[in-house]
């Protein structure tokens, strides 16, 4: 895997088990553990891990700035994702986005759109849209999450009900090798899910990344997702289990 590819499956690593160490780094990704090593230095010196002994921990006061690296991570394949995505929504939509960099890349695209209604539980997203007149904004209530700005729990999963989507966006924070989408914020999940049930065509966006990638909670199985859009091809495996289940998949290349 190359680098570029590592770097940012390492600060998510690090934002969600807390710390990473040399040696569980190199038997992940199969190379040396030098290679890790300089992997680690690299990030330290831009500031985005401090370094300890064995491995590397998240440095003080790092939740807020790591939502802000992750806007920078992968940017151009999260660009070209949100091109491709955009294509698959026609104007006068009504659109449900959700919590990520992801979908906040999405609503810049679709910022010059014409009578979308857009459903959102970020207040990213919402102020990236909100300067378009053409376009009606609803945020959900719920649960304010500082950290990225994302609304979660019962209050903004019950806002949904009002809604029946053309297309629902969501993101996740992996895909496991049977197809399940995963995330880490249960509050958050019940909102992914609600949009799902109330969209006649959902989307998943998702980088390289996401794929092969454990976390605690799942949403959902890939094999409901209407249409992926992702920045590389998919294992044989998943694309099997896509294939089967009559899911699309969108490649968005980066330029």
């Amino acid at each position: 895997m190359p680098q570029t590819f590592r770097h940012p499956e390492i600060i998510e690593l690090a934002r969600s088990e807390g710390k990473v160490t040399v040696e569980d780094l190199s038997e992940r990704f199969g190379v040396s553990v030098q290679t890790i090593r300089r992997d680690l230095t690299d990030l330290a010196s831009a500031g985005l891990l401090a370094r300890v002994h064995g491995g590397a921990t998240l440095p003080s006061g790092i939740r807020n700035i790591v939502y802000e690296e992750r806007r920078q991570l992968n940017s151009a394949a999260k660009a070209a994702m949100a091109r491709g995505c955009a294509r698959l929504i026609p104007d006068n939509a009504c659109v449900f986005l959700d919590i990520g960099t992801s979908t906040e890349a999405l609503a810049r695209e679709l910022a010059m759109r014409e009578n979308l209604i857009v459903v959102t539980n970020n207040i990213n997203v919402a102020q990236i849209l909100g300067a378009n007149q053409n376009c009606q904004i609803t945020l959900t209530g719920g649960s304010l999450r500082p950290a990225d700005g994302g609304l979660t729990g019962a209050l903004a999963a019950e806002t949904l009900a009002h809604f029946k989507f053309d297309f629902a966006v969501i993101g996740c924070s992996g895909v496991d090798t049977e197809g399940d989408l995963l995330d880490y914020d249960l509050q958050e999940v019940l909102v992914s899910q609600a949009a799902l049930r109330r969209a006649r065509h959902s989307i998943l966006l998702a980088d390289h990344s996401k794929f092969d990638r454990a976390a605690p909670v799942r949403i959902a199985s890939i094999t409901q997702i209407d249409t992926i859009v992702t920045d590389a091809r998919l294992s044989v495996g998943m694309a099997d289990l896509c294939a089967r289940a009559g899911t699309d998949i969108h490649l968005a290349v980066p330029d």
